[in-house]
């Protein structure tokens, strides 16, 4: 069965946003090259409603003729990468590859769990996040955190969120003091 990740960069206080957007987020080079090779491991991406809008952007960033190498890279990637969205206010998704799902957080993942297919179930977004850890349903939390402290916003971690253990698999820091933890 694949795997369902969470996978989000987080300032050092715990926040995906801040009060003031995430600007701090941005990644470097090398940052940049590691979400590139994190999605290529992703086989179906499910994100909320915010997310998916902020995402809609890389549906023609290829059009843009001062757009790097890298970036034209991760746009392909990401618009051949089949998506779904979940949100109870939108009546259809946009986007290539991407539908509006019909039946929930939860009978999604059972039924992408039942489909053939490859790469791990990737979740984008904290409040999606929060509403599938609260169903016990990820399996792996892959974290970037920023060497940032925004003193509030939205939690990378549902404060609702009941005890979890968790098992480190992988540890990097990256020239920019970012680091990446990978657990399950």
């Amino acid at each position: 069965m694949r795997p369902v990740s969470y996978s989000m960069g987080m300032s050092a206080d715990g926040y995906v946003v801040g009060p003031d957007g995430f600007d701090w987020a941005v990644p470097d080079d090398e940052v940049f090259q590691h979400h590139t090779d994190e999605i290529r491991e992703v086989g179906v991406h499910l994100l909320g409603r915010k997310l998916h809008h902020t995402m809609l952007y890389w549906e023609t960033a290829e059009e843009d003729p001062e757009l790097d190498d890298a970036n034209r890279t991760w746009a392909r990637l990401w618009k051949a990468l089949p998506k779904v969205v979940l949100s109870s206010t939108l009546t259809e998704a946009e986007g290539t590859n991407t539908r509006l799902s019909t039946v929930g957080l939860e009978a999604e993942i059972r039924q992408l769990h039942e489909e053939p297919g490859e790469g791990v179930i990737a979740i984008g977004g904290a409040t999606l996040a929060a509403a599938a850890a609260g169903l016990g349903l990820i399996d792996e939390y892959r974290i970037l955190i920023y060497p940032v402290l925004v003193g509030g916003g939205l939690p990378y971690f549902a404060h609702d969120l009941r005890r979890v253990e968790l098992e480190l698999l992988e540890t990097r820091t990256f020239a920019s003091q970012v680091v990446y933890l990978r657990y399950r």
